[in-house]
């Protein structure tokens, strides 16, 4: 089910995107940094995981604005969820050096969510800079989306 849904995802990609999907085991998954970074943001290090993005500041700024919003508490407690072990990757899309990773989030009805990634000299960063291959990317992530409802 998941890679026909991933294949169907690609198959309606427009002619002029260099979509590939990327097995997570592989050496060019972002994967693990996704798991760092959440594994941060669960034990409230906001500083580790806006370390891990192509802007830090933003990143860092944004992240303290929604604790502050939420609380600490509840802040930990929302990115623990998604550390749970129903959630699943069920697809990993790239772009040249950029990523999706679409989730589904088992406590949430099945709904999918995406992290966007780009490797920068051989390591993965949260992708924090808006670019044309992003937007293609958040493309892929309404059209999974799409085939789910």
């Amino acid at each position: 089910m998941r890679f026909f849904l991933a294949a169907a995802a690609l198959a309606a990609a427009p002619a002029f995107a260099q979509e590939r999907l990327v097995d997570a085991a592989a050496p060019d998954s972002a994967r693990q940094t996704a798991l760092t970074v959440l594994k941060h943001l669960a034990a409230g290090d906001l500083e580790q995981a806006a370390a891990r993005s192509n802007a830090p500041a933003q990143r860092l700024e944004l992240l303290r604005g929604y604790r502050d919003v939420v609380g600490e508490d509840e802040f930990r407690r929302l990115f623990g969820r998604l550390l749970a072990p129903d959630n699943r990757l069920i697809a990993e899309v790239a772009i040249g050096p950029r990523r999706l990773l679409v989730w589904e989030l088992a406590d949430a009805n099945r709904q999918l969510a995406g992290q966007f990634y780009i490797e920068v000299d051989g390591k993965f960063l949260m992708d924090d800079v808006p670019s044309r291959e992003r937007a293609e990317l958040q493309g892929v992530l309404r059209r999974y989306r799409a085939q789910r409802e």
